[in-house]
């Protein structure tokens, strides 16, 4: 990923992300995103977008291992999270849902992730501390609630699964308020063409759109335009 290209990407949101991946595999039916409603801790901020650390937890009930494997296991996340590809993302599935109660993005977390150099969060888990999140760490979560329960890692590494979406570590991530996506690989030098080409088309309508004259006539002229430059 070139510095131009992941700046392009900051800047842009996921569903352009999304449409730009079908313009460059030049057919519809990309389905590597995330299903139904996410919730963004700052859903102004910019997108997020960085290599997958992936891990799984978990907070119903009390851990059954001895006290020393979780503790161990606890140390191997975080050097998980503080080492591997940059600009990452912590993509943590919660095992609870849909029943999840344990918060595990709450101010602490968040800031001691931020500090690994992390980008941001992803999780089909609970978050808290709304208001005392560092900044520019977005969390893109499935729930809001008040308490840790018995959180604990119940996995590293392995294959994740964020809102239908399949994560495998060191994927790479696109994620905002609309929710996240897996960019395919495939597609990563064509990628920021295929943006700049979608927004440039998609202002053949837009800009005909906005005209105060705008009628039928006009959108049939503009929407010819537009898919004469998308082909």
């Amino acid at each position: 990923m070139t510095p131009d290209l992941l700046a392009l990407l900051r800047a842009v949101d996921t569903p352009t992300v999304c449409n730009a991946i079908e313009v460059a595999e030049g057919k519809r039916g990309f389905n590597r995103f995330t299903r139904g409603t996410m919730l963004a801790s700052a859903p102004e901020d910019g997108a997020i977008v960085g290599y997958a650390h992936t891990a799984k937890i978990s907070a119903l009930a009390p851990p059954d291992e001895p006290p020393e494997v979780i503790k161990n296991r606890r140390m191997d996340y975080y050097r998980h999270m503080a080492e591997g590809l940059r600009p990452g993302i912590a993509v943590v599935e919660d095992l609870d849902v849909p029943n999840a109660i344990g918060a595990y993005w709450g101010e602490i977390n968040t800031t001691i992730h931020k500090g690994f150099g992390l980008s941001g969060a992803l999780t089909n888990g609970v978050m808290r501390d709304l208001g005392d999140l560092p900044e520019n760490f977005p969390v893109i979560a499935g729930s809001i609630g008040p308490s840790h329960g018995f959180v604990h890692v119940k996995e590293i590494g392995t294959p994740v699964t964020i809102f239908g979406m399949k994560v495998a570590n060191g994927d790479l991530i696109h994620a905002d308020r609309h929710g996240a996506l897996v960019i395919p690989p495939e597609v990563m030098n064509d990628l920021e063409a295929a943006i700049l080409k979608m927004q440039e088309t998609e202002q053949i309508v837009l800009s005909a759109a906005r005209q105060p004259d705008f009628d039928f006539d006009a959108f049939e002229t503009a929407w010819a335009a537009f898919e004469k430059a998308r082909t």
